[in-house]
């Protein structure tokens, strides 16, 4: 009976464990290229908080422009040094997110209704969810990426993702 019980609880803990294990797919990436997609991550963090408070503000030319620099032309946005890595998904989901900020610019500078342009932050907001939902970020120990690759970092080390 004390060895179906032990049986029973090992199983149990061991369900438990595989329950909390991560089934994201893993993006295989150097540490550069991870701390550079990590500061993407956080200039659209931090851009979506300013054009939340614009809208707050009923400030439609400061919407646009916080909406516009998280667009398709953001700067140091990947910059094609990495797309080769990221899986085709991830970099359509990225690049559908930055055109949901160009209309988001777009329609704050045609005056569109607060409500529209919270309804498309969500939206936008919806999409960074799903994207971690589906890939976690693992690191392959290399301090660059591929062959060549440390040119084009090199121009942002000195800049900071952290505004």
């Amino acid at each position: 009976m004390k060895k179906i019980f032990i049986f029973a609880l090992g199983f149990i803990v061991a369900t438990a464990m595989a329950a909390g294990v991560d089934q994201r797919q893993v993006l295989p990436l150097s540490e550069m290229q991870r701390n550079h997609l990590l500061g993407e991550m956080r200039m659209l963090l931090t851009g979506t908080g300013a054009i939340l408070e614009a809208l707050a503000q009923d400030d439609r030319a400061a919407v646009a422009r916080h909406a516009r620099s998280l667009g398709v032309e953001m700067p140091h946005k990947m910059e094609g040094h990495i797309d080769k890595v990221l899986p085709e998904q991830f970099m359509l989901m990225g690049m559908a997110l930055h055109q949901d900020f160009d209309r988001i610019a777009q329609d704050a500078e045609s005056g569109k209704d607060t409500r529209h342009m919270l309804q498309q932050l969500s939206e936008a907001l919806g999409r960074c969810a799903a994207c971690h939902a589906i890939y976690q970020i693992g690191t392959t120990g290399q301090q660059s990426g591929k062959q060549g690759s440390q040119n084009v970092h090199g121009k942002h080390e000195a800049h900071s993702h952290t505004r």
